[in-house]
């Protein structure tokens, strides 16, 4: 579902269902966007994320956005700055900007969290650029060739910076 069914209220709250949200695949993770920034005057944005075993993103920081983890089912291993350390369900793990970080999935099951950008925008790079879901297959790695030049050049101009292990 798209996140357009999200309800805006008089007083300016929000409500997501919990079944809906923009679904969205990238990089071999499923991620569903409950809100992104464009709804929350770049307050924040808010993912659901599905990591599948030995998945994760590349190695990055962004200069502009903090970034936020809850655990939800499984175990991911962080990588904050040249460290690394394994967060579990009911963790919480918070990302400064400026930070270089990844997670990856180092167990045999999928793991689901919830993950926030504050103030938002990054997301609004998967709602623009990631696969949408193809029913009865599973996310694609994505490769160096999937990054368009305008992909590159969108994702430099948000602040975010790819720095491999």
């Amino acid at each position: 579902m798209s996140i357009a069914h999200s309800k805006q209220y008089k007083s300016g709250s929000m409500h997501v269902p919990s079944a809906e949200g923009q679904v969205k695949w990238m990089a071999g993770d499923e991620y569903t966007i409950k809100v992104s920034s464009r709804q929350t005057n770049g307050s924040l944005g808010f993912i659901i994320a599905t990591v599948p075993p030995g998945q994760g993103p590349i190695a990055h920081l962004h200069k502009h956005n903090d970034e936020s983890f809850y655990l939800l089912e499984g175990e991911l291993e962080f990588l904050d700055g040249e460290n690394t350390f394994v967060a579990s369900a009911g963790d919480f793990v918070f990302v400064p900007r400026g930070i270089r970080h990844r997670f990856k999935n180092i167990s045999d099951r999928d793991v689901k969290m919830a993950f926030f950008f504050t103030p938002g925008g990054p997301e609004n790079f998967f709602l623009d650029f990631a696969d949408d879901p193809l029913r009865g297959h599973s996310p694609r790695l994505w490769t160096p060739e999937d990054f368009t030049p305008e992909m590159i050049a969108v994702n430099d101009a948000m602040g975010n910076i790819i720095l491999p292990e």
